[in-house]
């Protein structure tokens, strides 16, 4: 079982470093002045990662079932180290972001050449994948000008909520199930419903804000100097909302119980 929870880990990790790297993306397309290619190729990621997100459940829920078996097995104390890979694979793509608008600029380039996605990828070699060493840059956070940035507190704290709650959707519906085994059926496939409601937020309240953090900087030279700290900004809150899910892990999964007994 400690195998599989580890494999679980990755995955959430991989994934929470792929969707926050998106910002990464967006700001190689600004800085090159290739942004629709960049908007294109953040669509993808976006789209993979937050489909992905939706492998976690039945990952999980074996955690679950082996609880069943097992009374002694401590869930809560494992499900909650799946949130801290949610965290880590955040704080990982904050460290990396530099580095990896530098080496979108250089991928987004080879695309425009190339023509197509699955070209590009056929044209990559050993040599280029050895290259990227070269692109790796120390990050450099400053923010203690955030509120210079044109960026709301309100928008900060939607942020930082909205991610608590994509990132704890899967979990505490599974604790759920868990708490009510006579009910797990029903807890164990609200997942789907709390994180779809969670990309909802998501494609409704975020992302348009974050395309119009993106065309101010396409539009405005000095805005586009800022851009890289709003990045920094969106990426910290977006840690903060992944931290915000451990506490709110207990409270969802009993909210969740208190809805599937009220059906």
């Amino acid at each position: 079982m400690i195998n599989y929870i580890i494999i679980i880990f990755i995955t959430t990790m991989l994934i929470h470093t792929a969707e926050t790297l998106s910002y990464s993306l967006r700001y190689a397309g600004v800085k090159i002045n290739k942004i629709a290619i960049a908007l294109s190729l953040t669509g993808i990621i976006v789209l993979i990662s937050r489909t992905a997100n939706l492998i976690q459940a039945p990952l999980t829920a074996k955690i679950i079932d082996y609880a069943k078996i097992d009374i002694s097995f401590n869930v809560l104390g494992y499900l909650r180290i799946i949130l801290i890979s949610a965290s880590l694979g955040t704080i990982i793509a904050i460290i990396l972001f530099p580095t990896f608008v530098n080496i979108w600029s250089r991928l987004i380039v080879k695309l425009e050449h190339a023509g197509s996605l699955p070209r590009l990828i056929y044209s990559v070699n050993v040599s280029q994948i050895r290259n990227t060493k070269y692109y790796f840059k120390k990050p450099s956070l400053r923010l203690y000008q955030y509120r210079y940035l044109g960026i709301s507190k309100r928008f900060i704290l939607l942020n930082i909520l909205v991610t608590s709650i994509y990132t704890v959707g899967v979990i505490a519906s599974l604790y759920a199930a868990h708490l009510v085994p006579e009910l797990g059926t029903t807890a164990s496939q609200s997942s789907g419903l709390i994180n779809g409601i969670a990309t909802i937020l998501l494609t409704i309240f975020i992302d348009p804000q974050v395309g119009l953090i993106t065309d101010k900087a396409i539009n405005k030279e000095e805005y586009r100097e800022q851009l890289g700290r709003i990045y920094n900004v969106l990426m910290i809150s977006r840690l903060l909302g992944t931290l915000l899910a451990q506490a709110i892990l207990l409270p969802a999964s009993y909210f969740i119980v208190m809805i599937i007994k009220l059906i």
